[in-house]
């Protein structure tokens, strides 16, 4: 798919109709080029919430060129969680993504209902004093401790595409990770599935019967004075403490992470999610995002 010119109108999404999409239906638009999940399509088709240049038609109608088709994306909705002022390090933003850098001692979102102090709760504050009212959907989360890059998605379609992106590993998250350790190997791919550790309620462990789970990485640099080693990693797949657990099993555990046997030389398990890349739920645009450090390790001399 070819990058779209959208514009916001109001509680309305408009895109010019770009010339590969001549000939196709409204409902073939919907259905192939976004592939829009079952439910929001009847609720756009209940809501009467497809027009063709200002009008309502048939879904069945075919697209011309000149055409502008709008779709009713930015209704209010409860934010879900409390909006809190909480400075927060935006990366990205336009009318569809936010991508934030999360700090150090956060969780990414409410785990009971009224919980404030969540990269959520700020996000929503955020959206409140720019006058946008919509469901604060996060498409990825991050550990307490980590830091990091973290996508929200300002509409339900995009949330829906950006969902299926991330399943479908279209999305690529780079880490950095200061282990233990002098990583002898400089490159490599850990495939070892993990799953719950039954003798302690939150510790994960590599298991034969656990979830699949591939990380690949690349040691960028050593400090044989400190016996650590910077190592960027990329996940295949999303399991909880996926880095920790891996990097653990391979006897390099992470910097801090007392949970999976770090000394604590840093104050928190040293992960930082640097890099997001993926296209655009709807423009398809390219977007790359470096998060900066914010509470920057002693060991190595990272910006």
């Amino acid at each position: 798919m070819k990058k779209l010119k959208l514009t916001k109108k109001g509680q309305w999404l408009e895109i010019n109709v770009p010339g590969d999409w001549e000939n196709q239906s409204i409902e073939e638009i919907l259905k192939s080029a976004y592939q829009t999940p079952k439910a929001l399509l009847h609720q756009l088709r209940m809501s009467k919430g497809v027009h063709l240049n200002g009008e309502q038609v048939q879904w069945s109608t075919k697209l011309s060129k000149k055409d502008k088709l709008q779709i009713q994306l930015f209704i209010a909705e409860d934010y879900g969680v409390e909006p809190q002022f909480i400075e927060i390090d935006i990366l990205y933003e336009d009318d569809h993504v936010l991508i934030v850098n999360k700090p150090a001692g956060m969780d990414t979102h409410p785990t009971k209902e009224g919980e404030l102090d969540t990269l959520a709760n700020a996000v929503a504050f955020h959206l409140q004093m720019n006058g946008i009212h919509t469901k604060i959907r996060h498409i990825h989360r991050l550990d307490h401790d980590t830091t990091g890059a973290v996508i929200f998605a300002k509409d339900r379609l995009s949330a829906a595409i950006m969902d299926r992106l991330l399943l479908n590993r279209e999305i690529t998250r780079t880490y950095l990770a200061i282990v233990h350790g002098i990583v002898k190997q400089k490159s490599g791919k850990i495939d070892a599935p993990i799953g719950r550790d039954r003798h302690h309620p939150t510790r994960r462990r590599v298991s034969p019967s656990g979830q699949s789970a591939i990380s690949q990485y690349q040691v960028l640099t050593t400090d044989r004075n400190q016996d650590t080693s910077l190592v960027e990693l990329q996940l295949q797949t999303g399991r909880t403490h996926q880095i920790r657990v891996h990097m653990s099993h391979l006897g390099h555990p992470l910097v801090g992470d007392v949970l999976y046997g770090g000394k604590p030389l840093f104050n928190r398990q040293a992960l930082h999610a640097r890099k997001i890349c993926l296209n655009h739920p709807l423009t398809n645009e390219k977007i790359e995002c470096t998060a900066p450090f914010l509470d920057l390790p002693p060991i190595f001399n990272l910006k």
